[in-house]
């Protein structure tokens, strides 16, 4: 086993493996892959529903243009985001037929927030989210006003290196009311990617 360029992130990268004998052969799934890993689903995140063989499913329904809002745990504040951005509010829940397939996770900054998008993102990763659904960003909510204590900013800045990663601050108005007209300020860049996605 090699070690790759981001080892710390990605972990060892293998190899190519060699051939299965042609009586193991037959042992492997329609599509010639050899079976996933046998590693449990994130906690946080359903996992991805099984896949017919493509002869059996039916055409895909067509995508619906956006974004999905996905929460890597409870509270993140999706519902939030998808009324003050758009998009469709998925809760927990991976997108369905006719949902976006373009995915922003959504996590809360602080320990168990940051662990769930973690988890949520070697997911995808290790590509055990639904046929066709991608992440296109994390999005990470201010737990609380200020700036993040130290081992919580190194794990944003882990998070960051893996994958794009956009900051919504601690918003006072959000907490009182949960009403807010426009997007908070300091959110530029998430309001550039929700207007591409659109």
């Amino acid at each position: 086993m090699r070690q790759g360029p981001e080892i710390w992130i990605r972990g060892p990268v293998a190899g190519p493996e060699p051939l299965p004998p042609p009586a193991a052969a037959d042992a492997l799934p329609a599509t010639g892959a050899p079976p996933a890993p046998d590693v449990p689903p994130a906690p946080d995140m359903p996992p991805a529903p099984a896949q017919a063989p493509a002869a059996d499913r039916a055409p895909a329904p067509v995508q619906a243009p956006g974004f999905s809002w996905i929460g890597a745990h409870g509270g993140a504040g999706v519902s939030t985001l998808a009324g003050v951005y758009g998009g469709r509010d998925c809760g927990q829940n991976w997108p369905g037929p006719g949902d976006p397939p373009s995915v922003l996770l959504v996590a809360r900054t602080h320990a168990a927030g940051l662990t769930a998008a973690g988890r949520a993102v070697e997911e995808f990763r290790l590509g055990r989210a639904p046929a066709g659904v991608r992440l296109d960003a994390v999005v990470l909510v201010a737990d609380a006003p200020g700036r993040l204590p130290r081992p919580l900013a190194q794990r944003v800045r882990l998070l960051e290196s893996a994958v794009d990663v956009h900051r919504v601050p601690w918003v006072p108005a959000w907490r009182l009311d949960g009403t807010q007209d426009a997007p908070p300020r300091g959110t530029e860049s998430l309001v550039s990617r929700v207007r591409r996605a659109r």
